[in-house]
């Protein structure tokens, strides 16, 4: 008989939500993380209709609307001049123009994470080991035994199926096979974020603000209901690091965007915070080997993506969703259910991986084809810039669509 749970290695927030998503189908769960406490990490995060949609379906949106600002607009600046290229209307104007059937929300990582573990506690479904990480596996005739490590030692576990969920340098993804190797982008992300009343009012608009100009470009926005302000700075950088948080000082952003090459309100905003956070950007290229017999991956172990879409945490709850609704339709078949799985998914990130990889291309032209690309953004118009996004967010798992 096959063993009757699903084992998740990652307690990030595509592992959290695939097993809020697969116990609410009547499976068992069980999610190892390596990390002796989950503790707040990370930074903003936007969530796009197409996540929001399932987190909403999960019963989430009540946990998460203390914490949530709902920006009114994406607003696009030079970042040079500082003059506005391009207005893009989220909030109401985007349900009246462009109805994606859920809203776009802005928050700290952390507020999210804190949700899905208060819905997991919950759950009787769902048991979370911390300080255990999954390094391997063993294929059976009737399932899978996980290779367990802690501190005190190392054991193995049973179970219909294993998901791999542990991001970029996923040990799974390793034992897998040959696979697709992580790619440098040459860019390097800073990120901090800081209280509103320690930047002028100009910055507290619920917007997201898109600053982009020569050799980098910068993102702000409220988080925590508009008590502070989320700040992500991109630059063009040959530094290399797997970590995905190293210390970093105030010098080193403001002198990436020097005052005759910045405007002095962007600079403005970089001066605020002394201590920053950053890492290097790496990807892959589309792949299709995610996983064999009752294992597979998901979110970044799966298909890791440049930022430049606000995609990879929708992508890992869009992942969550239709794994979970794989599951529950061959709940006797579960290496079947995950090949459903992976035809249904591979498509669409193999689409927004290479769309967000152009936006890099797009948003770190050098002069004169960046005054070229502001003119074009510009004569386009916002509405018509957010249309183009209307098949990311438009999107819905096929168990919640319309019969």
């Amino acid at each position: 008989m096959t063993a009757p749970g699903v084992l998740i290695a990652g307690a990030g927030i595509g592992g959290l939500t695939a097993a809020l998503a697969i116990a609410r189908q009547g499976i068992p769960v069980t999610v190892f993380d390596q990390a002796e406490r989950l503790e707040e990490a990370g930074a903003g995060i936007q969530l796009s209709a197409n996540a929001t949609r399932i987190l909403i379906a999960l019963g989430l949106a009540g946990r998460i609307a203390p914490a949530i600002v709902v920006p009114v607009a994406v607003r696009l600046r030079a970042g040079g001049s500082g003059r506005d290229i391009a207005i893009m209307p989220l909030g109401e104007a985007a349900r009246q123009n462009a109805p994606w059937g859920a809203p776009y929300w802005v928050m700290h990582r952390a507020d999210l994470q804190g949700a899905l573990l208060a819905a997991i506690e919950s759950e009787a479904g769902i048991t979370l080991k911390l300080g255990a990480r999954v390094d391997g596996f063993v294929l059976g005739r009737q399932g899978v035994t996980a290779k367990i490590s802690r501190r005190d030692g190392a054991g193995e576990v049973d179970a219909r199926a294993l998901i791999g969920a542990d991001g970029l340098w996923s040990r799974l993804r390793e034992t897998l096979g040959p696979s697709t190797p992580a790619r440098l982008a040459g860019r390097t992300a800073w990120r901090a974020v800081v209280p509103a009343a320690d930047v002028p009012p100009a910055f507290h608009a619920p917007e997201v603000n898109l600053w982009i100009g020569p050799g980098g470009h910068l993102v702000h926005y409220p988080i925590r209901a508009g008590a502070f302000v989320n700040i992500v700075t991109v630059t063009s950088d040959g530094w290399k690091s797997s970590l995905w948080s190293t210390a970093a000082d105030r010098s080193e952003v403001l002198a990436r965007f020097p005052p005759q090459l910045w405007a002095s309100p962007a600079r403005e905003l970089l001066a605020a915070p002394e201590r920053w956070q950053k890492w290097a950007l790496y990807d892959r290229a589309p792949s299709t080997g995610w996983g064999h017999g009752p294992v597979t991956l998901l979110g970044d172990a799966a298909h890791p993506m440049l930022p430049f879409l606000a995609q990879g945490a929708a992508m890992a709850i869009e992942d969550a969703a239709v794994l979970a609704g794989a599951l529950a339709r061959r709940p006797d078949d579960p290496a079947e259910a995950l090949r459903d799985y992976e035809r249904q998914r591979q498509p669409r990130t193999a689409r927004v991986q290479r769309a967000a990889r152009r936006n890099d291309l797009v948003y770190h032209l050098g002069q004169p084809a960046a005054l070229l690309r502001d003119a074009a953004l510009a004569a386009l118009g916002g509405r018509r810039l957010l249309a183009q996004y209307d098949w990311i967010y438009r999107w819905s798992a096929p168990a919640q669509n319309p019969r």
